[in-house]
Order: C-alpha cells, then structure tokens, then sequence
C-alpha cells in the first residue's frame, strides 16, 4: 500500500511547536537550578527562537545585523548594567531589600534587581512563572545579538577590529562623547551592529530617552560584546574563559506557584477593610492603573480653575505630561481628604492598591463625564477596589486569593463582590493603536482552557466615543515577545476570530470561575467586564512594542474605559 507522504508544516504550526519547546525547556530548566547559553541546553532554547522569530526581535535570525528596536525593547525590560555580567541569577525575595545593594527597576517592568558585584545580577521573581518566562527569553535574545556584536568585532585571526578598540577607548573614558565626535563615534559603532549610520544614531537617541534606568548605547554594546569575548576567546586562551551562566535559587524554586505574595498581598486588603468598617459595602474590583480612577473622581474638583482645559481628557493629558508632579501631587492630596485610601505593596507583589470610599465623595460635583445615580450611591455607598495591573500568572495569584473569604477569630467572611473591572492594554489584530478590544471568551494558548464570558461591556458602550472598537475573542499569549505574523494570523483568520492578545485576561477569567461555579464564594450574578485598548498591532510592521511607546494616544482609550467602569459602578 503506498502512502502519500505527510504535508509539511505551515509556520503557524512550525511556530506552535517552538513555543512549546521553549517553555518545556525553559521550565526544565528552572527545575534544574541552573544553565548556561553556550550550553546544549541554552542552545535549545536559542534553535527554538529562531525558529519562531518573534515580530518583536525583528531581525534576530540575521547571523551579521544587530537587532536595535529589539535591543531597546528588551533592555527597558532588564536592569541597567546586566549588559556586563555574566552570571544573572534569578531568586525570590530573600532579604536583598534589607542589604545595601542598590535596587535597580528596569524601565518597563516592576521587578527589584540588584547589582552584587562587576559580574553578578541578581533579579528578584515574585510574579510567578510568567516572570521567569518572560526574563528568560529577553535574556536569551540579549545573549544571541551579544555574539553577534563579538562576531563584527572580532578579525579572522582573533585580533580587535579597530572600530572595537575605537569604542572601548570611549567607554573606558567614561561612555559619553562630545556632540562633535558623536557621529564619529557612531560610525564606529555602526559597523561593529552591521547597521546603517542612520540606523545607529536612531537607536542611540532611543536609549538616551530611558538614559535614568539604562546604559547608553555605547555602554550596552561594549557590555554585550566584552562578556561573550570572555566566553569565546581564541583557542590558546580557551582555559582563562568565562562562561555564562543563569541560576535560579532553591528558594525560588520552592516558592514558585505557592501564592506566598498573593495571599499576604490579599489578606493585608481584607484586613485594612474590616479594620475600617468597609466589610459590608457593596465592592467593586477594578484592575486597572493606579491614576485613572482617582483622576476621573477627583481631578476636577481638585484642580477647579487653577489649570486651563477643555474636557477631562485634556486634563489627563496635562496631568500625564512630565513637570507636573506637583499638579498631580494637588489631586491625590484631595483624593486623601475625600475618600480615597492608598495601600502601597508591602508583600512583594508590586501591586498597589486604592480603596474608594464613595460615600465621601461630594456627588454634586462629579465630572459630567462621569453618568451616575446619585440616590442609589447614596443608598448602597459601593466600595471601589482599584488594583494595579497583574503581570501574566500573576493575574490568577492575587485576584484568586482576594476573592477568597476573609479568615477572622476563627469565623471566614465573603467580601461583598458585586463587579470585577479588567481594564488593560493589549495587541490588536484588527485595528490600530489605541483602539478598543471587548472580548467575548479568553482562549489560553498552547493550552485546551477556554473561558467564554458575558461580558457587561459591549462595543455599544463605548459608540460615538471616536474610537474605533472590535468585539471577539482575545488570545491569553504565553508571552507578547513569543509571538510571530504566522501564529496571530491563524487566529485572527481562523474561526477562533480572535481580536487581540494580552498576557492575563484566561488567568483573571480562571479565578473569577472558580470562585463563582465551584467554591461559591462569590454571587453568581456578579458583573464581569473586560475592555481593552491597543498599545501595538504585532501584524503591522513597525507597529510592534519594539517600535516604541504608544505615548499620548493611550490617554483617551484609558480614560474612556475607566469612565465606563465607573458609569456601570455609580450608575
């Protein structure tokens, strides 16, 4: 009998199976407690990559072009300085914020890093695996265009380049170059990336941009190079070598996936809750950032006429504008005074958290933007809990342990939920930046949990508001920089008619479940609504994260959402 040989996989399904590999290495791995890139093991991972070639690191297949956007992308992400060292380990908090170590916060992630010596980082993990995850690749795409960089630096016979020594000269004497050498400079730096002048001087201005929390440019280069040099040297010096390393501490392992910070994180609300006679108010969950809630509460009262502006949205702009930190210092001041509570993180979860007394809250002079029932907030004096964005796991960790009862003198107590608000960003896959998501299910990737929801938001809600909004499902990625054109065109075309994809939406949708159908520790009438606005579109070339921050055009969707929130709250 002859049988027709099996079709190739299309590289959607191609894309599939890398991610599967890499989170079934990465995660053995971590049970192992250590590994090195050069490894066997690190070069999985780094064969895994490749295959996949995620729309955010670009051009990290090309063995010669250093991949900028990616670069800057990834380095907003990492602590300054973890350029330089070769052994990066990853721990849970383990009383490193009691040393006298500094603590490094990357740009764009909420994690505690620290510098323990020339050669040693140490980033502290308290968001679950998503986290490790998330660390892991950037780390290995750092570690991939780090051999890139030693690669143009390096002549056939193991000597310098010349452009090389022209760049350790300026670091050496300090990594800043006056304006009248820095095209000089930049023209050395270009040929050791493998990209064009006006490529450089792009990417250099960029990180000028973060230069508080990163090391410029030169610095990151000569970092990235001088480290896999070390590793890779000639051959006769091959015994003095430094190899790479990543380690997880044993303690991290065994806390991992235990909800140590959540419950702690949970238990300090609840606490703070019945401590202040609130258990019996109606409360309203919201995820969202920690100002727009309070801005659309307070802002114009707070403000009045010292500051001009034409509706509320144009003062959050002015609010968001840097230079006026004592503007919004003037609104949380008032925000203290009438009603607002601040519960800053002290469990390691980095989440802040508000809780808003609308009984309060001067209703008569509510922004007109914000449409309530004044009688019935009067009546029923709703709660608002507003928690900062959950990263990945993260979301299933606290949300789940805070909708558990409270544990008190032996009795438990439910808290008294009546909505749950998940406002965030997300990639759209049919739009642009800064539409609208309203998703109908939460589909888990590389997983069979799907989570189909009645959304109490729909794109009816938000029509007239000059934004453009897409109803459907939203994809729950692994992670935004595990993702190809490939895999989210299969999910967009397919009839899986996906819209977006986040990092959180199956895991909040996954506690929220559990609490509502299995341990009834919530009502099952409790109003669900999930809105999101779009910080890139990974289909559209230059549109991915890498390409830069979405800056003032995420001010009216934010703002939009969370008066919605707070009109089905109030109303």
């Amino acid at each position: 009998m002859n049988l027709e040989p099996s079709p190739p996989l299309t590289r959607a399904q191609e894309s599939r199976v890398a991610i599967e590999r890499l989170y079934i290495t990465m995660r053995h791995l971590f049970n192992r407690g250590f590994y090195k890139p050069s490894g066997v093991s690190g070069e999985e991972i780094r064969q895994a990559l490749l295959t996949l070639r995620p729309e955010i690191y670009g051009s990290v297949g090309d063995a010669q072009r250093v991949e900028l956007n990616g670069l800057v992308y990834v380095m907003n992400r990492l602590p300054k300085g973890i350029e330089a060292c070769r052994v990066i380990t990853l721990a849970s908090r383990e009383g490193f914020e009691n040393s006298r170590f500094p603590v490094l916060v990357p740009a764009k992630r909420r994690r505690n890093c620290y510098r323990i010596d020339a050669e040693q980082m140490v980033i502290e993990v308290t968001n679950g695996r998503s986290e490790i995850y998330d660390i892991l690749t950037h780390l290995t795409f750092m570690f991939m265009e780090a051999d890139k960089i030693r690669r143009n630096a390096m002549q056939e016979r193991g000597s310098k380049t010349r452009e090389w020594q022209k760049l350790e000269a300026i670091v050496k004497a300090g990594g800043t170059v006056k304006d009248e050498d820095r095209e000089l400079a930049l023209t050395y730096l270009s040929s050791i990336l493998g990209r064009t002048f006006e490529e450089t001087q792009h990417a250099y201005a960029r990180f000028e941009e973060t230069g508080s929390t990163n090391s410029g440019l030169f610095q990151v280069v000569y970092g990235l190079g001088s480290v896999s040099m070390g590793e890779y040297g000639p051959a006769l010096r091959r015994a003095e070598n430094i190899d790479r390393e990543i380690n997880f501490t044993p303690m991290l392992r065994e806390r991992i996936g235990q909800h140590l910070y959540g419950e702690r994180w949970a238990t300090r609300i609840k606490q703070y809750i019945w401590e202040n006679g609130l258990q019996e108010r109606p409360v309203h969950i919201v995820s969202a950032n920690p100002h727009s809630v309070m801005n659309c509460l307070y802002a114009k009262i707070a403000i009045g006429n010292t500051v001009d502006y034409d509706d509320l949205y144009d003062l959050a702009l002015k609010l968001s504008q840097s230079g006026q930190k004592p503007l919004r210092q003037q609104v949380q001041n008032y925000a203290l005074d009438n009603g607002l509570h601040t519960l800053p993180d002290v469990a390691g979860t980095n989440l802040m958290v508000q809780l808003i007394d609308t009984a309060k809250i001067d209703l008569d002079k509510l922004p007109a933007e914000i449409k309530h029932k004044a009688e019935t907030v009067r009546e029923k004096q709703p709660l608002i809990l507003v928690m900062d964005y959950a990263f990945g796991e993260q979301a299933f960790e606290t949300l789940d342990e805070l909708l558990k009862p409270y544990e008190r003198a032996g009795q438990t107590y439910p808290l008294q939920v009546a909505s749950i608000s998940i406002m965030g960003k997300a990639g759209i896959l049919t739009g642009d930046k800064g539409d609208l998501m309203i998703p109908t299910s939460h589909i888990f990737e590389g997983t069979a949990d799907n989570y189909p929801l009645e959304n109490d938001f729909s794109v009816a809600d938000f029509a007239g508001a000059g934004l453009d909004a897409y109803e459907g499902a939203m994809i729950t990625v692994l992670g935004t920089s595990l993702q190809n054109k490939e895999i989210l065109s299969y999910f967009k075309n397919s009839s899986w008619n996906a819209v977006g994809l986040e990092m959180e939406g199956a895991h909040y949708q996954k506690a929220i479940q559990s609490h509502v159908r299995i341990r009834h520790s919530i009502p099952a009438d409790v109003k669900v609504r999930y809105a999101y606005y779009a910080s890139d579109n990974p289909l559209l070339t230059g549109a991915t994260l890498a390409s830069g921050s979405l800056g003032t055009l995420g001010v009216k969707p934010t703002y939009l959402i969370t008066l919605k929130c707070l009109e089905k709250i109030l109303g």
